[in-house]
């Protein structure tokens, strides 16, 4: 009994000893080891974008964030162009795919994914953000739910050769101008304009934004439809959209309604229209199409009030937003962070996408002829707002259908407008 008796105090003080040295061993500087992550563990984001533009430049710097993060692998995939990455977006939502970094145009989208989108207002890019960048995608609550991918203008891209083989000597900047340069290269046998009415985007959003961006008050107006005080029937700017939307049509390419991006670029860029109706994200394709081609940018115009006239379109195209519910949130964070801190991210940036960057503390170097033309247009403030993402949810592929009619010849121009009205009222 004795025997037993020493044998259990010694096993208690044996137990007493090990829990001391456990106890000294996690109370010191050393802290005790995370076995829930492993440091060789391999992380996968999922970052799925829509600018296919720069789709392979893109994917070539994530290579160069794997080799300085080896731990962290980007899976890319880009939906754009032609196809519809909204849908496509909410295609992954429904079937549980969801990505880490994705795109979002910002107030209108903001809204309709906002649940899904995580707080970056402290991230350490915000403070760098020009004041233009963060508006479309700060939201009521005053918090910054994305990073704009850059800055962006467009309207008519006209190759300055044909233009002088035509013997336009000045660009034209008023709507009367335009009609008249378009005549002198018909009569010289070139084709004024590539129109790609076969893309819902370039026509339903981009060329019909002309008319609600130049409203004395854009946002206001917008305002007004949604509340009932403002109508596109009967509004000034959108009897005035007539004139370029006829002109472009009647001077256009053949099939318009069956031209898609890449035609429609492509025929510009190989010298077959002069005109082009697109943005600075085209540059890398034109001019890897024709590197020596002469080009710059003219405006889209309604009147013949030249001051009015003479602005682009100027504004963020998307932002890079990240899923809160992301199991690799830190992860998401970081790749956003280098794309802009970085000395190889900002090269990415300018040299390689050939992005006008939205930060101050990204130097808007390696631009071509595009981008520098609406960095200077955006210097001189002539320039007006992109208003899309204002729109109602599906507005603007109702509205692209409604121009096609008219470009079909089966409306007359007041159903169309009777049409976009009717549209926006019951969307809104």
């Amino acid at each position: 009994m004795k025997r037993f008796a020493l044998l259990l105090l010694s096993l208690v003080l044996m137990a007493g000893i090990m829990a001391g040295c456990s106890s000294s061993s996690s109370s010191g500087d050393e802290k005790p080891k995370d076995d829930s992550k492993n440091e060789d563990e391999v992380v996968t984001l999922n970052l799925f974008q829509f600018k296919v533009e720069i789709a392979d430049q893109l994917q070539e710097m994530i290579g160069e964030f794997e080799k300085e993060h080896p731990n962290i692998k980007v899976k890319l995939e880009s939906v754009g162009g032609g196809a519809d990455y909204g849908a496509a977006l909410k295609a992954k939502f429904a079937s549980g795919e969801q990505p880490d970094i994705f795109n979002n145009g910002g107030f209108k989208e903001l809204e309709l994914w906002k649940e899904h989108l995580a707080d970056l207002s402290n991230e350490p890019w915000a403070e760098h953000v020009l004041p233009i960048g963060k508006v479309p995608m700060t939201d009521t609550d005053g918090k910054l739910y994305g990073m704009p991918v850059n800055l962006e203008g467009y309207g008519f891209i006209y190759n300055k050769d044909l233009f002088e083989e035509a013997g336009i000597i000045e660009p034209p900047n008023t709507i009367s101008e335009l009609k008249d340069a378009a005549e002198k290269l018909k009569d010289k046998g070139i084709t004024p304009f590539s129109a790609g009415y076969g893309e819902w985007w370039v026509i339903g959003q981009h060329l019909l934004n002309i008319p609600f961006a130049q409203q004395e008050d854009p946002v206001a107006f917008i305002e007004g439809l949604y509340s009932g005080s403002e109508k596109i029937i009967g509004n000034d700017k959108f009897k005035e959209f007539k004139e370029v939307l006829d002109t472009e049509i009647n001077f256009g390419n053949e099939n318009p309604l069956t031209t898609d991006y890449n035609t429609q670029v492509t025929l510009f860029a190989s010298g077959k229209t002069a005109m082009l109706q697109q943005g600075n994200w085209t540059e890398n394709m034109i001019l890897e199409i024709d590197p020596e081609i002469n080009m710059g940018f003219l405006p889209i115009p309604l009147t013949d009030d030249e001051a009015e006239a003479d602005r682009l379109p100027v504004g963020v195209p998307n932002n890079w937003v990240l899923n809160k519910n992301s199991e690799h949130l830190e992860e998401a964070k970081l790749f956003l962070d280098w794309m802009v801190s970085s000395e190889t991210g900002k090269r990415y940036i300018t040299e390689e996408f050939a992005f006008i960057p939205a930060f101050d503390n990204i130097e808007p170097t390696g631009l071509g002829p595009l981008g520098q033309h609406i960095l200077e247009y955006s210097k001189e403030e002539k320039t007006v707002p992109w208003t899309w993402f204002r729109w109602p949810d599906g507005a603007n592929k109702e509205f692209a259908a409604t121009i096609q009619e008219y470009a079909a010849g089966k409306i007359d121009y007041d159903t169309l407008v009777e049409r976009f009205q009717a549209s926006w009222d019951n969307l809104k």
